[in-house]
């Protein structure tokens, strides 16, 4: 445990009075009674605050991107699975990034909805498969999985394949698309080698105050993928999913585009799912001093200075709505704040209701492994920080119900 975890709280009592801003209300008072005037008017005004004030803003448009398809294969996984892999090229100001997608798609079937989701350490380390190829981007080093000098090895290969039951998701129908999140932007303090970069004018070296940390550059990267798979023929519909900070990024990917036919958020925290105000675990103060690179400089602000939010992250969730939301915690992963999570997918629900859709009613968590699935789904399971067989199980059985 660091030294930060250890200064965190974690008693109840000590949760200081607050009141969560209404998401049916909006800034000037006006209330919001139906689907109609939340579009027009309170989703606007608070997609925009969190998009100037916490996560910040993309500074433009791109000059060109393209898609190649690098690899294929029918006969991947014991021939249960289409492999693809395609790299995505994205071009500003005469400079460029290019980045992988690795796809596994169930034989069987024309088309197949998929699970898109960003990895930790490069897309070789989710799988055995000796046709995925090393990342050669900067990775962060681990001696356990065998990562010095910040380069993948082959000794790194199918260190992460617990995490993402690969096998599980074909034998039910679905696909995974998987991105090594550093590709897009390094996860370090320096705005110099990832996306970022592209939008710079002269002399620029960092992102301007109100412009994009790397968790927006993230959701960036996973909305130019989705460019992809909406014309690949092959795919049907896609779900971004995240884990912990790719957590964070993909509430956020699925708050900015609609095309995401639903969004999970794994153990996602402070700054994802978990409410701001609470300031239990993880806190915005601590969140921006040791990672102050993911989110805008706008932001610093309510370092320990949350009770002036006049947001809360219950209404980033909301953004989603109608499309179906997926909200997983464990239990002893208390610097991300489950019962904050919790509560933040519960008060987002009353925006689901305005579509006639089903959320979290009750304001109780639910006891661990015993999930709420509905529109909004929620659980809490045994166990620490991580992605488990237990959280596919959940969210494959969900998906199934909810995603058309």
């Amino acid at each position: 445990m660091s030294f930060a975890q250890s200064e965190a709280n974690y008693d109840e009592t000590k949760v200081p009075k607050f009141t969560l801003p209404d998401a049916l209300v909006t800034f000037s008072g006006n209330n919001i009674s139906d689907h109609v005037q939340w579009e027009a008017d309170r989703r606007f005004e608070i997609f925009q605050f969190f998009e100037r004030q916490v996560y910040g803003k993309v500074p433009g448009r791109l000059d060109e991107y393209s898609f190649k398809l690098i690899e294929e294969s029918n006969d991947a996984y014991g021939g249960k699975a289409r492999r693809k892999q395609v790299a995505i090229s994205l071009k500003k100001n005469k400079k460029s990034i290019t980045y992988n997608m690795l796809i596994y798609l169930p034989k069987g079937n024309p088309t197949a909805p998929v699970f898109l989701g960003y990895n930790f350490y490069g897309n070789h380390t989710v799988t055995s498969d000796p046709k995925v190829p090393l990342t050669k981007a900067w990775v962060p080093n681990n001696e356990s999985f065998g990562i010095k000098d910040n380069k993948a090895t082959e000794g790194s290969r199918g260190v992460r394949q617990h995490r993402w039951a690969i096998e599980k998701m074909l034998d039910n129908g679905f696909g995974l698309a998987t991105i090594y999140y550093g590709e897009v932007d390094p996860d370090k303090n320096d705005f110099s080698d990832g996306v970022h970069e592209l939008f710079y004018t002269e002399d620029q070296t960092k992102p301007k105050t109100n412009e994009w940390g790397s968790i927006a550059g993230w959701a960036f990267g996973l909305s130019k993928a989705m460019d992809y798979l909406e014309n690949d023929g092959n795919i049907s519909n896609v779900v971004v999913f995240g884990h912990s900070r790719l957590g964070k990024a993909a509430l956020w990917a699925g708050a900015t585009d609609k095309r995401f036919a639903g969004v999970i958020s794994n153990n996602s925290g402070c700054g994802g799912a978990a409410l701001s105000k609470r300031k239990f675990g993880e806190t915005v103060g601590k969140i921006n001093t040791a990672f102050p690179h993911w989110f805008a400089d706008s932001f610093l602000k309510y370092n320990d200075n949350e009770k002036t939010l006049p947001v809360d992250q219950h209404q980033l969730l909301a953004l989603i709505a109608p499309r179906p939301l997926y909200v997983a915690s464990a239990f002893d992963d208390r610097w991300a704040d489950p019962k904050g999570e919790f509560l933040s997918a519960h008060y987002a629900s009353m925006v689901y209701e305005l579509y006639e859709k089903e959320g979290i009613a009750t304001e109780q968590i639910p006891e661990v492994n015993q999930p709420l699935q509905h529109t909004v789904a929620y659980h809490v399971r045994t166990g620490k920080h991580d992605v488990t067989d237990y959280d596919w199980e959940q969210y494959i059985t969900w998906a199934k119900a909810f995603i058309q």
